[in-house]
C-alpha cells in the first residue's frame, strides 16, 4: 500500500482518538441546530415557500449545515499553519510525497472521523422534533460523492491560507476573512436560495457554496437526473481549480523557503 493511504488511516486515527470529545462537539452543534430550526421556521411561517423551500426543506437543510460543520471544517484551519510558523514545515518538504498530497490524505482521514463521530446526532435529533425530509437511495449515493468532493473543497480553501503563511507570517487577519466568507457565502448562516438578485448567483458560483449549498441540496433532492451530474461537476471543478492554485503556490513557497542549519 502507498504512503497516502496510511496518512488517511493515521489521521483517521488521531481524529478519533478522543470520542468523548467528539460527542461533547456534536452535542454543541445539536443545541445550536434546534435554536436555528426554531428561527428558520418562525422565517419560513412569515414567508411560506422562500426560496423555493419547504418548511420541512428549511429545517432539513439546518440539521444538515450542522453535521457538515466538522467534516468540511467550515471553523477552524489546519495544522499545516502553526509547522508553517515554527519551521517544522521544512521537514514536511523532505517527506517522499507532495506536501500538499500529504495534508490532503491527512485532512481526509481527519473528515471521516469528524463524520463518524460528529455527524449523526444532529441529524437524528433533528428528524425526531421536527419535519424532516430524507433522501432517496439515489441522492443518498450522490450525496456521499458531493460530502467527499465538500471535505477536498474545504481543504483546498484551508490549504490556500495556510500558504499565505509563507508571505504574511501571521494568519489571523486572513483567516478572519475567510471565515466571514466561509460561514456567509457557503449557507452555514442561510440557505443561499433566498439571498435576492444577483447576490443570490454571485454567492452560489462561490467556491463556498460547494462546502454545504451544493451537498445539502444533494441531500434534498433538489437536483434530478442531469442536475446531479452537474452540481457534482461544479464541485469537482472548483475542487481541481484549488488544489491546482494551492500545487502553485507550494512551488512558490518552496523557492521562497531558506533553511538555516544542518
Amino acid at each position: 500500500m502507498g504512503v497516502l493511504p496510511w496518512v488517511w488511516w493515521y489521521g483517521f486515527r488521531r481524529h478519533t482518538a478522543y470520542p468523548l470529545g467528539s460527542l461533547t462537539e456534536s452535542l454543541t452543534n445539536t443545541v445550536f441546530g434546534f435554536m436555528r430550526a426554531y428561527v428558520l421556521l418562525a422565517l419560513w411561517d412569515v414567508r411560506p415557500s422562500l426560496g423555493g423551500y419547504a418548511a420541512a426543506d428549511a429545517v432539513t437543510f439546518c440539521f444538515i449545515t450542522q453535521a457538515l460543520i466538522g467534516p468540511v471544517q467550515i471553523f477552524g484551519g489546519m495544522e499545516l499553519t502553526e509547522r508553517i510558523r515554527n519551521g517544522d514545515v521544512a521537514i514536511d518538504l523532505y517527506r517522499p510525497v507532495g506536501l500538499q498530497g500529504w495534508w490532503l490524505a491527512d485532512d481526509l482521514g481527519r473528515a471521516a472521523g469528524s463524520l463518524v463521530l460528529r455527524a449523526g446526532p444532529p441529524l437524528l435529533a433533528g428528524a425526531l422534533v421536527f419535519p424532516f425530509r430524507w433522501p432517496s437511495p439515489p441522492n443518498l449515493t450522490a450525496f456521499a460523492v458531493a460530502l467527499l468532493l465538500a471535505a477536498v473543497v474545504g481543504f483546498a480553501l484551508r490549504y490556500l491560507v495556510a500558504m499565505g503563511m509563507f508571505w504574511l507570517h501571521d494568519d489571523r487577519g486572513l483567516n478572519a476573512v475567510t471565515l466571514v466568507m466561509s460561514l456567509f457565502f457557503s449557507g452555514m448562516i442561510l440557505p443561499l436560495v433566498v439571498f435576492p438578485g444577483w447576490l443570490g448567483g454571485v454567492a452560489r458560483a462561490l467556491p463556498w457554496s460547494a462546502q454545504i449549498q451544493v451537498p445539502a441540496d444533494v441531500f434534498l433532492g433538489r437536483y434530478s437526473g442531469a442536475g446531479v451530474a452537474g452540481a457534482l461537476a461544479f464541485q469537482a471543478g472548483w475542487a481541481a481549480v484549488l488544489l491546482g492554485a494551492g500545487g502553485l503556490m507550494t512551488r512558490a513557497a518552496r523557492r521562497r523557503l531558506v533553511v538555516h542549519g544542518g
